[in-house]
């Protein structure tokens, strides 16, 4: 996927299990939805579109309408607002507003090889797009197991939160190769610097 001047691959993160959270992490460290440039590249490889969907029609409001939605899920995934409360049943009614528009429509056709592929009926306005990320949302906030599997990251400053379906629960780190990573090498470094002490 060329993208251009939009966000470098390495900084768009995929990692956390549920495109609602994904959403999330890209406010983390910086914006990643600056530009609609950057904002295609995350709705095509967050997996809401089938790979070659054209957005051309993407405006500057789309990545304003997701930051917004983002805005909303926070409190509601990251359990920053109390239920019962006047923000988190504000962000709750806007999620819920938000899921009521139909994502997507899918249909299978025939690729070049013969095989079936996923294409969208239509190109995707941002309304269905968005409102398939609510749904998740809603789903994700309505199911107990799942909303039991929801950590934040155990990384030093990093405010990611995931959904933990490892074996034992025993997840510590939105990723392993960034945050696991960045906690063995400083692990390393203090039992070094303490050696030398």
């Amino acid at each position: 996927m060329a993208l251009g001047s939009a966000t470098a691959p390495y900084e768009l993160r995929f990692d956390t299990g549920r495109i609602c959270l994904d959403l999330l992490a890209t406010a983390h460290p910086t914006e990643r939805l600056g530009s609609v440039a950057a904002l295609r590249a995350w709705i095509t490889g967050s997996g809401l579109v089938p790979p070659g969907t054209s957005l051309a029609h993407a405006d500057p409001s789309w990545p304003a309408a997701f930051r917004e939605l983002r805005a909303q899920l926070g409190p509601l995934l990251r359990g920053r607002a109390a239920p019962g409360t006047e923000p988190h049943d504000r962000a709750l009614a806007r999620v819920n507003d938000t899921a009521r528009a139909a994502p997507p429509a899918p249909r299978a056709v025939r690729g070049d090889d013969g095989t079936l592929i996923r294409q969208l009926a239509q190109p995707p306005e941002p309304a269905a797009l968005l409102g398939a990320i609510a749904r998740d949302a809603v789903d994700l906030l309505t199911d107990p197991v799942a909303r039991a599997g929801l950590r934040q990251c155990e990384g030093d400053n990093c405010p990611i939160v995931y959904l933990d379906t490892s074996r034992g629960r025993r997840r510590r780190w939105c990723s392993s190769e960034i945050c696991g990573n960045r906690e063995r090498v400083a692990r390393h470094r203090r039992r070094v610097a303490l050696a030398r002490a």
